[in-house]
């Protein structure tokens, strides 16, 4: 039977493509490859740290493999994963559309990142640079390594993350199906939407502040060293100015996926439909105005600190009105606890620990107390790991069978879930215990005291590994030997569902027509 897998076949076919459900699966091979190898890297950081003094490893590959580590994670796995994987592939598919808006712009998008990615990797390994993956002022201007080809390599797959945003804000507004309003939208849609505008309005700031450190770099003008007359502060507010909003480039495609799993595996209407978009849109606005908590201690006014203070707390009104609501589309729904929806329950556990720790963070009295220790670090990954990878993990299961037509093995699905959330939790969690006693992060070694807390995370980073390993291992076990999809294995009410599996080439034989809302029953 015809499909997008074989209506053309050989590499040109895939590398020269236009079909956006092939470039989504040329993200998803592109991202997990950097994952495992950011992976890799993690690994080695955790076990550099499992001793006091030297483990494996002297301080100079120390920090060298932690910049690696941190700009792959980052800008080649949490920021494009989601979006560009299950956006491109399934955003068209929702919305009943043949294709996105522009699908050689779509195309293009991918070789950016992967020329990007290229060119920082590259300049990193042989340039030995090790300013870490924020490259703060003065030191990432001064220091003699290969910093700027790292920025030129982040500079450019900051254009793929806008021309990919631009692609999916006129796809949703241009090639809806007849009768699909925006509030008929699947709750995917409207979380990769929100993301889609976020994208376009804040990485062009980004994009200003690596080209302006490059031409400080090369040509001596002062802008953030103080030594030529700059300010190092307002590198940081340029970056987090960006970065914050970044935050909610990973998280709300992510929360979009849970919304989707909690419908589907809860056999519900979902709770709160109109709550819940509106939440995506708020988060997303309310992001571009709290990046000064990232600078409590960076010699703000008391003014700025209390205002950024309580701004970063209001984010936590409409993350809290999704859980309520996913929550409550859990009551009384006829749960089935497949593979995808175990990834949902467990990332609204290690979500809520991220977000109450960060509310934690945004109290600056208590933040002057942990800044830069390693409960900056336990949050940022209960927040980044646990708020991405765990719902990008379930959509992978979930969307298995639509993408390539075969059911994986439950047995490997859930024992695989076992160990990722088992080790997640032990690898990070003694880590807030560390932070409050006061171990700073970005520390090549660290004093006795904290041995046994680390020895913890360690383990637990071995735990972890063996889990994504297993996920690999089904991956690859179900595209040998998985059984047959039906078109509709979950019971599923959104668009994607209505087409084959795998869907052909066009996605839908007659171009559907929308009457009832995304989740009705």
């Amino acid at each position: 039977m015809k499909n997008y897998l074989n209506e053309k076949t050989g590499l040109w076919s895939w590398l020269s493509t236009l079909d956006h459900k092939r470039i989504g699966l040329l993200y998803l091979f592109s991202v997990l490859t950097f994952f495992f190898i950011g992976g890799i890297f993690a690994l080695l950081l955790r076990l550099e740290l499992f001793t006091v003094g030297e483990t494996i490893m002297g301080p100079e590959a120390y920090n060298q493999i932690m910049t690696l580590h941190g700009v792959m994670m980052v800008f080649m796995v949490i920021i494009p994963g989601v979006p560009a994987i299950f956006g491109n592939f399934f955003l068209p598919l929702q919305i009943g559309a043949k294709d996105v808006a522009f699908p050689r712009l779509n195309l293009l998008s991918w070789y950016l990142l992967m020329t990007g990615a290229l060119v920082a990797i590259v300049s990193v390994v042989t340039g030995g640079v090790d300013t870490g993956w924020t490259f703060y002022t003065p030191y990432s201007i001064r220091t003699d390594n290969g910093t700027i080809w790292v920025v030129v390599g982040a500079f450019i797959m900051g254009f793929s993350s806008i021309l990919t945003g631009l692609n999916f804000i006129v796809t949703v507004h241009k090639l809806r199906a007849p009768g699909m309003g925006f509030f008929k939208m699947p709750l995917f849609v409207w979380g990769i939407y929100s993301t889609a505008v976020i994208q376009v309005l804040a990485t062009p700031v980004l994009a200003i502040t690596l080209l302006l450190l490059t031409l400080e770099r090369m040509f001596g003008i002062g802008i953030f060293d103080p030594k030529l007359g700059g300010d190092p502060v307002l590198f940081q507010h340029f970056f987090w100015f960006y970065s914050h909003p970044a935050v909610y480039i990973m998280i709300l495609p992510a929360m979009g996926i849970v919304s989707e799993l909690m419908a589907t595996f809860s056999r519900n209407n979902i709770f709160g439909y109109k709550a819940i978009a509106f939440s995506s849109v708020g988060i997303a606005l309310v992001s571009f105005f709290v990046w000064g908590h990232h600078m409590f201690v960076s010699g703000q006014s008391d003014a700025a600190n209390f205002l950024f203070s309580i701004i970063t707390m209001l984010v936590g009104v409409p993350t809290a009105i999704k859980v309520f609501n996913w929550v409550s589309t859990m009551y009384k729904g006829s749960l089935s606890f497949e593979t995808p929806f175990l990834y949902a329950l467990g990332f609204i556990f290690v979500f809520l620990i991220g977000g109450m720790t960060g509310i934690v963070l945004a109290t600056l009295a208590l933040d002057v107390h942990v800044h830069d220790t390693y409960y900056v670090v336990a949050h940022f990954h209960y927040v980044m790991v646990g708020g991405t990878l765990f719902p990008l993990v379930g959509a992978i299961f979930y969307w298995f069978p639509k993408m390539f037509g075969k059911m994986y093995s439950e047995l490997l699905g859930r024992t695989a879930f076992a160990l990722i959330f088992l080790g997640f939790n032990v690898t990070f969690f003694p880590l807030f215990f560390a932070g409050t006693q006061g171990m700073p992060r970005r520390y090549y070694d660290y004093i006795k005291p904290y041995e046994t807390l680390n020895q913890i995370s360690t383990v637990g980073s071995w735990l972890i590994s063996a889990g994504f390993l297993l996920v690999l291992i089904a991956i690859i076990h179900s595209l040998l030997k998985g059984k047959k999809a039906p078109d509709n294995p979950w019971d599923g009410r959104t668009l994607e569902w209505q087409t084959q599996s795998p869907p052909i080439h066009e996605n839908f034989e007659k171009q559907p027509e929308v009457t009832r809302g995304p989740y009705e029953r």
